[in-house]
Formats: C-alpha cells, sequence, structure tokens
C-alpha cells in the first residue's frame, strides 16, 4: 500500500496549472508522482489516507468504480 507523501503533494501543488481543487491536485498527483493509472489503486490508495479519504467522502466517491466514472467525466470535459 502506497502511503502519499503529503511535504511531496504541496510541493507538486506549487506547480500545477490546476489551482483551488486539491482534489483534482491530488489525483495529477498520484498519476504523475506515483505513476498511478489504475482507479482501484488510486482509490485504495485515498481510502487508506485520512485526508484524502476526506475528500473522497467530499464528492461521494465510494468506490473505486466513482471514481473512475469521476475521471472519465473530467476527462470527456477536456
Amino acid at each position: 500500500m502506497i502511503k502519499i507523501n503529503w511535504a511531496e503533494f504541496k510541493s507538486f501543488k506549487r506547480h500545477s496549472n490546476k489551482q483551488g481543487d486539491n482534489f483534482e491536485i491530488l489525483l495529477d498527483f498520484l498519476k504523475s508522482y506515483y505513476n498511478m493509472t489504475s482507479p482501484k489503486e488510486m482509490f485504495e490508495t485515498m481510502f487508506y489516507d485520512d485526508t484524502a479519504q476526506l475528500m473522497l467522502e467530499k464528492r461521494d466517491l465510494k468506490s473505486a468504480e466513482a471514481l473512475e466514472k469521476h475521471l472519465f467525466r473530467h476527462f470527456d470535459e477536456l
């Protein structure tokens, strides 16, 4: 199980072009820093981290499938 490195996240966030939405920045961070491509792996990593879990709950994302739908919804908006 990967533990989110919040110090590295803060550094990543400073250089992110997505200002304001920490959840979207966290998703980019997981993809970039940890080379995560699987929504299941992303969800599990976030689920076992207290801060990331709050982000999931705020968006009512209760499963890897819900996160996958969220990811594809944002992909379609691009």
